[in-house]
């Protein structure tokens, strides 16, 4: 069974206003349109990552006041304050490392040359 193509609206040659842009293309589809559309060149530039965790409303709430005292943006804040914590974490950790190695160290019998 075939479709019957639909009608499509003729594209204005201009718009007055954005609304009445808007209004358009509110109740039209651009893929209607791909004959009267053209390809743009276009350059972007990529301006670093954003994330989104999850946290507890009164952490979020201490955060943006803390940020306010500040004067900074609760983002910036954040950051700064999870790469301090991952500093820490990694130091500890470093530290922890180095402190089971030395005591397992510490615990080997050393080895004597027998006597003769």
């Amino acid at each position: 069974m075939r479709r019957k193509k639909k009608a499509v609206d003729t594209l204005p040659e201009e718009f007055s206003s954005y609304e009445e842009a808007a209004e358009f293309w509110d109740t039209h589809d651009t893929t209607d349109y791909h004959d009267a559309s053209r390809p743009v060149k276009m350059v972007s530039e990529f301006r670093g990552r954003h994330y989104e965790i999850e946290i507890e409303v009164g952490v979020a709430e201490a955060l943006r006041s803390q940020a306010k005292r500040e004067g900074v943006r609760p983002s910036h804040l954040a950051n700064d304050l999870l790469r301090q914590q991952l500093a820490t974490l990694t130091s500890a950790k470093r530290s922890a490392k180095h402190t089971r190695a030395a005591d397992r160290r510490s615990k080997r019998t050393p080895i004597r040359p027998a006597r003769s």
